[in-house]
This record gives structure tokens, sequence and C-alpha cells, in this order.
């Protein structure tokens, strides 16, 4: 299901792993998450999920759940894909990324 979306990747010179963030382009929060991994220059890969067919949207946001185990709201934060965040809290990403202060 996740390999026929369409991500955008980021380069940075941080490698945290395999960073995901599912996202909204209208969502605020999302803007600030992503403008936080580039401002530390991390690697990832997003998608803004409201951008999706509806269809696509359905099946991954119960992917993720059934992934997760986890209520899905945006930004959405996947990490090697067993480490899973809901929301932004730039003390929490800044851990669960290993970035130092």
């Amino acid at each position: 299901m996740i390999e026929n979306i369409t991500f955008t990747y980021r380069d940075g010179s941080y490698d945290a792993g395999n960073v995901t963030v599912y996202a909204l382009s209208t969502c605020g929060h999302c803007k600030r998450a992503l403008n936080f991994l580039d401002s530390n220059s991390v690697k990832y890969r997003f998608v803004y999920v409201d951008l999706l067919p509806s269809e696509e949207k359905n099946k991954l946001k119960d992917y993720l759940v059934q992934k997760s185990n986890m209520y899905v709201a945006f930004p959405f934060l996947v990490i090697d894909d067993n480490t899973f965040f809901t929301g932004f809290i730039e003390e929490e990403w800044r851990r669960m990324l290993k970035l130092e202060k």
C-alpha cells in the first residue's frame, strides 16, 4: 500500500534513520515540523495526505492505524517503521531523532 505513494524527499546531512512524515498541506503544525527537520538538516521524506485521492488517503490512514496501533493525527512521524509519534512537539521530535540542542 505505502509503496504506491509518491513521497517528496529532502536530503540532509543528518541521517536519523528512515524518517517519514505524513502531513497536511494546510496544517501549521505540519509546516513547523517540516521546517524543524529542514533547519536541523535531517534527511527525510514526506507526503501531504490531504492531496492524495480519497481512496488512497483512506487506505493510508487504515495502514498507519494498523501499523502503529495509534490514532492518526497530523503531522504523523514514523522512524524506521517502528517508532511513531502524532503531532509536533519539538522536544519530543528532537529526542526521538537524537538531535543535540
